[in-house]
């Protein structure tokens, strides 16, 4: 039994040692699926935080843009309702002015008022009260209003207006029936923009645009001339959707190649707001604590990997030395057989399973004829040379697994046989004495005597029975003339030869 524990243990021993690996590199994927999803919840964080900064700064832009050009329309809308009146065209050029500019909006960023009649001549200028001649006909903030009478207040795109380069207002001016009788144009400078922007703390990447509601750039920062007045909708690489009111958008937009987090402003007005920050700026701080914590991380995973490895190999070490221990205990040191401690132990495990199971089990029990004889004559070394050859022979005779080969003691064999019935133990013992006498041809003469016996055990009887029946055929095959096998049969010996 002790070897049966001690089988148990190493086994035991081995299972614990792919348990350490298996649940080290558990714990590893654990603590890395948990690392993994503190890092991206960190992420979604950092990304969190600079949309709602974004959102922000863009309400605060579109506030102020909103708010001037709301502020520049009424001025707008009273010069075109005050020229309504039939008595304006009675009164001085002077008191005109007063009329239709007293209220108007005055900035150092917003361009005189001017209004034009329908042939789209220049009639009156708020910087002026003897304006010089022009025509601005052929000019798109006259053609809107002339073509499409529901058009109300347009910007339209930057241009050169007045020797700066602004966007231009400018409502429709009608009479009491409905009839076009010209337009009034205001225009806000680029300076504006400028401005407004210059007051921001913005970093390098960082993008301010103002778009027009056809998605027409009005005003970028950093400034480029080269963008100011693209139409968006004619990139072909570019979605409308990718970015809509109130939305985000994190990727390439449509302008520059350089990754940006977007933020559009929605606004009800005739111009929108987009911010634009670079990913990289974004996850600036996110990058760094990732690179921090990833190597925390893979300093701890390499530790606990090599130390698992290292805890499993010294476990391996120690179950192979006692797998070892257990053979030269176990293993009969001449023969290569199993030893009598051992054959003891394994004859004890199977009696009581065939107890249990209601089987039977066979024993041969196999000696060298005339051997003292022999190792006198020829020596020590030559004797053991004929020990050697026996095992052999019954190593080579005995194939199954649960069969167990073993050296008794001196020139004595012993193998046990699980499940075999008398005969199928006698024909293993013939066969047995077969290979001997063969592989004795010649000069080496020796035989071997066996005696077989095989029982059924029942409840009281003891290995021990069995042996001494296989023990009392073998005497009988030597006493009838040896280089034999001998049945016997239970409880009362029958000797058969």
């Amino acid at each position: 039994m002790a070897f049966r524990r001690g089988k148990d243990a190493r086994r035991r021993w081995r299972i614990s040692a792919r348990l350490l690996i298996v649940s080290s590199i558990a714990t590893v994927l654990g603590f890395s699926a948990i690392c993994a999803g503190v890092m991206f919840d960190m992420r979604r964080g950092e990304e969190e935080l600079a949309r709602r900064t974004l959102e922000n700064l863009a309400s605060g832009i579109d506030a102020d843009v909103s708010r001037n050009i709301e502020l520049y329309d009424l001025s707008l809308r009273a010069v075109a309702s005050n020229l309504e009146m039939p008595e304006i065209r009675n009164v001085s050029k002077e008191l005109r002015h007063l009329i239709l500019f007293d209220h108007a909006a005055t900035a150092k960023h917003f361009g005189a008022i001017q209004v034009f009649d329908a042939d789209g001549n220049l009639t009156i200028d708020a910087a002026s009260l003897d304006p010089r001649p022009e025509n601005r006909r052929d000019e798109e903030y006259f053609t809107v209003h002339r073509d499409h009478p529901d058009t109300g207040l347009y910007v339209s795109r930057p241009m050169l207006h007045r020797s700066a380069y602004a966007i231009v207002l400018s409502r429709r001016i009608t009479d009491e029936d409905g009839r076009f009788l010209g337009v009034v144009v205001g225009s806000i400078r680029f300076s504006y923009f400028h401005e407004l922007f210059g007051r921001l703390n913005l970093t390098p990447g960082d993008t301010i645009t103002v778009l027009r509601n056809d998605r027409t750039i009005i005003m970028r920062t950093p400034f480029d001339l080269d963008i100011i007045g693209k139409n968006l909708a004619e990139a072909l690489d570019w979605k409308s959707d990718n970015l809509k009111p109130g939305g985000a958008y994190a990727g390439k937009g449509p302008v520059d190649d350089t990754p940006r987090l977007y933020v559009r402003r929605s606004s009800s007005g005739p111009l929108y707001v987009v911010v634009g920050k670079p990913l990289e700026a974004v996850f600036r701080l996110w990058h760094t604590e990732a690179i921090r914590i990833g190597s925390i991380m893979a300093a701890l995973i390499l530790f606990v990997l090599s130390t698992a490895l290292v805890l499993a190999r010294e476990i391996s070490r120690r179950a192979d030395a006692e797998d070892k221990l257990e053979e030269l205990a176990t293993t009969d040191a001449l023969t290569g057989l199993k030893n009598r401690r051992k054959f003891d132990t394994e004859i004890e495990l199977e009696w009581r399973r065939a107890i249990r199971h209601g089987q039977s089990v066979a024993l041969l029990m196999i000696d060298a004829d005339h051997f003292k004889a022999y190792n006198d004559t020829f020596g020590h070394q030559a004797g053991d040379q004929v020990l050697v050859g026996i095992a052999i022979c019954i190593s080579d005779a005995v194939r199954r697994a649960g069969d167990c080969p073993a050296r008794f003691g001196g020139e004595e064999f012993a193998v046990l046989l699980p499940g075999a019935s008398a005969l199928e133990a006698f024909g293993m013992a013939e066969a047995i004495r077969g290979k001997v006498e063969q592989w004795c041809e010649g000069e080496l003469i020796t035989t071997v005597s066996i005696g077989v016996a095989s029982m059924r055990p029942a409840a009281g009887q003891q290995w021990a029975d069995l042996v001494e029946a296989a023990d009392k055929a073998l005497y009988a095959a030597k006493a009838n003339g040896r280089n034999q096998s001998v049945l016997a049969t239970t409880p009362k010996i029958a000797l058969v030869a």
